[in-house]
């Protein structure tokens, strides 16, 4: 900063000397002269330190502005050579278009700076075709399936992006030893080959490789950031890491969820009980769309289809969970049944002493 103070101060005093030497405003008075120069000197560094807040492409914009606005008067300004120089309203036409232009130009360029940037000057020659959206599929989502009804169903529309090293992946897990895995491995393929046969869905394998990123996730997010594209996943790690990059991902998990039917609190569902549940006394379905259903009570019905009251729903980003309590008719009967009867002044139902000694 102490430079740029040394130079301000050297350009002030050379704009003096310089008006003192060449006497512009009075000859051979020194002193107004003096003052005029240091006084210019000044208000090129007061303009000097407004300037440096200004963006370099709204500056260059002015520069360019202002240019084009002298190069029209000097044209308008030849244009009227011919034109009767002796007429005051002819030298004043010429001299407000000298000036007028310049400045006007300076103003636009300045104020239009922002056209100069990069991204929007690629914008301008990209503005003639229509931008192509692409869709980049991970090796989850296709060897999931689901991403074949949703594109035959029209909701997927763009360009759906299949990179090389995507099916280098699936084409080592088709060759796995582990049946499990080789038979995920096939389905992805087959897959691929559905959607490439569907009317209306644009497919395209891409080439693109990042040797120097090792990580398949990685290379996913590198490339839909390449393409300024979204990735389509159902892998809930990729999806994290792909949103703190500043990649959009389209997941198809949310997208299951946000389709499953809405369940309130209080309501009353058929469930089949498949299994026991991890807590004492619990009971575990499933519905239709692979909805978890944990059921209270319900241990004794396992195997079997019973009524249950919803009693709370849980919602997070890798599915929907459903509490709800099995009440046994036969229990709900007589719970109702033994008030009524202390009400109405019949005597409890008694136990017998044999069932009494058999319950000890």
């Amino acid at each position: 900063m102490a430079w740029f103070a040394v130079a301000r101060v050297l350009f002030v005093a050379a704009v003096g000397y310089s008006a003192y030497q060449l006497d512009p405003l009075v000859v051979g008075n020194p002193l107004p002269n003096l003052l005029l120069g240091l006084a210019l000197g000044g208000v090129f560094v007061l303009l000097e330190l407004r300037l440096k807040d200004i963006s370099v492409t709204h500056l260059l914009g002015a520069l360019i502005g202002g240019a084009i606005g002298l190069g029209a008067a000097k044209t308008l300004g030849a244009a009227l050579y011919w034109a009767n120089l002796g007429d005051a309203r002819v030298v004043f036409l010429h001299s407000l278009i000298l000036l007028g232009l310049p400045y006007l130009g300076l103003a636009m360029g300045a104020r239009r700076g922002e056209w100069l940037e990069p991204a929007n000057l690629i914008g301008l020659f990209r503005a003639a075709r229509p931008r192509r959206r692409y869709k980049v599929l991970d090796t989850s989502v296709i060897i999931d399936g689901r991403i074949a009804d949703i594109c035959e169903t029209g909701f997927m529309d763009g360009t759906l992006v299949i990179p090389q090293f995507v099916l280098k992946e699936l084409q080592l897990v088709a060759d796995s030893s582990d049946s499990m895995k080789r038979n995920r491995g096939r389905r992805g393929l087959d897959i691929l080959q559905k959607i490439q046969k569907m009317s209306g869905v644009d497919v395209t394998v891409s080439d693109v490789d990042f040797p120097e990123i090792r990580e398949v996730d990685l290379k996913l997010i590198e490339l839909a950031r390449t393409l300024q594209g979204k990735i389509v996943t159902n892998d809930f790690n990729l999806n994290k890491v792909a949103q703190l990059r500043g990649v959009e991902v389209l997941n198809i998990n949310e997208l299951a969820n946000s389709l499953k039917p809405v369940v309130l609190p209080g309501e009353v569902m058929k469930v089949f009980i498949l299994k026991e549940g991890k807590e004492y006394n619990q009971g575990v379905a499933y519905l239709d769309d692979g909805t978890m259903v944990v059921v209270d009570n319900a241990r004794k019905s396992i195997g079997k289809t019973i009524d249950v009251v919803v009693t709370s729903v849980l919602q997070t980003t890798a599915g929907k969970m459903i509490f709800g309590r099995f009440i046994d008719p036969a229990a709900a009967a007589q719970a109702v049944a033994a008030p009524v009867a202390v009400a109405e002044g019949k005597p409890r139902p008694q136990i017998p002493p044999s069932a009494a000694a058999a319950g000890k």
